[in-house]
């Protein structure tokens, strides 16, 4: 079946081009000590792009601190990666691409010969139907994920939907939490993930309803999110599975900073935190943000109040083109590397070369000039580190 990416957009809101507040949350952004993070503070939609715009418009002129991306390089055996499959020296380089459930491999393959390289992560989603010989959305690794994993890693997103499927069919989190879905759906799952590992000696992410700050109150409480999450890995643990890198992925949109609060399933149950943010620029009628104005507000607000060590991802990154300035878009992704050397803890970046829905909404590689600067930026020493782990 063709992969149709499941509708989890809230719409944008038009002075930032990022996702907009979903009806009754809170704009509330709690006060960090640290005084050199008092932009976070803003919580007028406005204001937060105003400041935004000088604040990184010279730290984009700045530049990292240690534009050599620190001590060590690939061929250090202190960069192998960690356990948690972090790797120390530099960042994972990953993507969403297009697919049939039957074509992974092939359009995987393909997009690597556009970008020179192999890619470290290759993200796939699936919801948690059921599972048949001809629907394969509801299946963790299908054949095609795994013969993809044979040389790279993966990052599977589990969605608590049923694309396609009836009202009554959608599973809640209040359901998930009450075990209800373990035996026909979870169990299942974990049994494969865990065979996965067994035969491969791999380990996968998976997130479990990435973007979930835009599905309360439909999905239900923030509350009903914890519980539901800390119920399937404690589920995986129960049942003896211990190859998942386990990843909570947020919008990264600020006006959600009060739900982020309350939907962080908690440190022992998180070992990646990863966020979503884009230029979307006539996608959803913004003006057009640098990749350096999509990113630090969010990672920086992230570390201030989730997190301050947890390795971070940028699970899903892009950005429109512009018709009129054919080049713009090669102009944005040359700033990746420089960027990413800057992020603290961002150890993978997973470029989305997709649409969203609605005009003007094409968030691919647009022409050869962008996919020469995204190569170059792929082929940054910073972002090809060994996936192989110290003694394999």
């Amino acid at each position: 079946m063709r992969f149709a990416r499941p509708g989890r957009r809230a719409p944008a809101d038009p002075t930032t081009g990022q996702h907009r507040r979903p009806a009754g949350t809170s704009t509330r952004l709690k006060r960090p000590g640290d005084p050199r993070r008092r932009r976070l503070l803003i919580t007028s939609v406005t204001a937060i792009c105003a400041v935004l715009v000088a604040v990184l418009a010279l730290r984009d002129a700045s530049g990292p601190s240690d534009p050599a991306g620190g001590a060590g390089g690939a061929g250090d055996p202190g960069c192998r990666p960690t356990a948690l499959l972090e790797p120390p020296c530099g960042a994972w380089f990953g993507a969403f691409v297009p697919h049939d459930k039957a074509d992974l491999a092939d359009k995987v393959e393909e997009y690597e010969r556009h970008v020179d390289r192999r890619l470290d992560i290759v993200y796939t989603y699936h919801d948690m139907s059921a599972v048949t010989e001809t629907r394969l959305e509801g299946q963790l690794l299908t054949e095609q994920e795994q013969q993809v994993g044979e040389d790279r890693m993966l990052l599977l997103s589990w969605e608590s939907k049923w694309w396609g499927g009836t009202a009554a069919q959608q599973p809640t989190w209040k359901e998930i939490a009450a075990g209800e879905l373990d035996e026909a759906v979870i169990d299942a799952q974990a049994q494969r993930v865990k065979e996965y590992g067994e035969r491969t000696g791999k380990k996968v992410f998976l997130s479990f309803d990435l973007e979930m700050d835009t599905r309360t109150p439909d999905n239900g409480t923030p509350a009903d999110y914890v519980r539901a999450y800390r119920h399937i890995h404690d589920r995986f643990r129960d049942l003896g599975v211990d190859n998942v890198v386990w990843t909570w992925i947020i919008t990264g949109y600020l006006n959600h900073s009060d739900l982020f609060e309350r939907m962080y399933p908690g440190d022992g149950y998180v070992d990646w935190i990863g966020y979503n943010q884009y230029n979307y620029y006539r996608c959803h009628n913004t003006e057009w943000l640098s990749f350096a104005q999509t990113q630090y507000a969010s990672h920086d607000w992230i570390r201030t109040h989730i997190s301050d060590d947890k390795p971070l991802m940028l699970s899903e990154f892009g950005s429109a083109s512009d018709a009129e300035r054919p080049q713009r878009q090669a102009d944005w992704y040359a700033q990746v590397p420089r960027v990413l050397k800057d992020l603290d803890g961002v150890r993978a970046a997973l470029q989305w070369n997709y649409r969203d829905p609605g005009p003007n909404c094409d968030l691919a590689v647009a022409n050869d000039r962008a996919w020469a600067s995204l190569r170059k930026a792929a082929a940054d020493p910073y972002l090809n580190q060994p996936l192989e782990r110290e003694g394999g």
